[in-house]
């Protein structure tokens, strides 16, 4: 009988969460979210109202001025110069720096050779932990058409020196080999990290089906490391597009114009021009483009394993 009225009895009411208690996760990560609105949110609004004002320092305080900026900005020949440097750094590097991260992600998921893998990520670290600025004093010192070490050893070849940093062209693609060695460790460890989610099982089976590398990283290794792909294409492009400190440690942009970038396009505007309204409107069409380059590298590239 007892047990028919246990049985029969309604279940005890959850007692409802407290405020406390539904705040509290909110107080973990409010520390965070105070932070990113302060160095991230911020800035961004406050350079897209600097971009609406007429406003350069020092001649008359900032007055709204609409879309005027951004037509000036498009019809600005400097801004659509270093705009189109930009795309052929990113266009020229990425997959060089995309072809050879990945030949090292499967150099460093390799079984053989344990000392010489570890040895490799060690040296991995090093161009990356190197400050850009210093990245570019080092480039003046090896590319130095006099004095160095890269014209020495092409003059071992017979190969006659060649003035890396006082010719246009020649001053551009060093800055592009500079980045592509500066940058490609990191695309290596992003997909090195992609390529470390294969499952095991899967590829030991596929190891036993075949001994031929290609069908193993087409059906089994390349599936999985498209995220992988992805974030580094999308973190890359950003990082060329921001890229300011190594280039402008080797050339200042120079000779004349020849490696200035759109971001220091930007800041020959903004503090040397102190044309504030107009660097912003020409800060914002960047954003805008790392945004939908960003956009499509995700719907291009992007793959989900089931």
């Amino acid at each position: 009988m007892s047990d028919d009225v246990q049985d029969r009895a309604p279940p005890m009411a959850a007692i409802p969460p407290t405020w406390r208690e539904k705040m509290e996760p909110w107080f973990f990560i409010l520390p965070s979210v105070i932070l990113l609105l302060a160095i991230g949110l911020y800035p961004v609004i406050y350079t897209l109202i600097a971009s609406l004002q007429s406003w350069v320092m020092g001649m008359a305080p900032p007055a709204f001025s609409g879309l005027q900026n951004y037509i000036h900005a498009f019809e600005s020949s400097d801004f659509g110069d270093s705009v189109v440097r930009t795309l052929v750094l990113i266009v020229i590097t990425l997959p060089i720096e995309l072809f050879l991260g990945m030949m090292i992600a499967l150099a460093l998921d390799s079984d053989n050779f344990a000392f010489l893998r570890r040895l490799l990520q060690i040296c991995l670290v090093i161009p990356i932990a190197i400050t850009p600025s210093v990245v570019g004093l080092l480039t003046q010192l090896m590319f130095n058409e006099q004095l160095g070490i890269i014209n020495h050893l092409l003059g071992k070849l017979d190969v006659p020196a060649i003035d890396w940093l006082g010719r246009p062209t020649a001053a551009f693609v060093t800055v592009m080999i500079v980045q592509i060695w500066e940058w490609t460790p990191f695309v290596a460890l992003v997909l090195s990290a992609a390529l470390s989610t294969v499952p095991k099982d899967i590829d030991e089976a596929a190891m036993l089906e075949t001994e031929r590398w290609w069908p193993r990283f087409r059906d089994i290794q390349l599936p999985f490391m498209w995220p992988g792909i992805t974030a580094a294409l999308v973190f890359q492009t950003a990082f060329t597009i921001k890229e300011f400190d190594m280039i402008y440690t080797i050339e200042k942009g120079g000779p004349g114009t020849a490696t200035e970038t759109a971001v220091m396009q930007i800041e020959r505007m903004a503090f040397r021009g102190f044309d504030v309204g107009l660097a912003s409107a020409e800060s914002i069409l960047m954003l805008v483009m790392s945004i939908l380059l960003a956009r499509v590298y995700i719907r291009v590239f992007y793959r989900e394993m089931d």
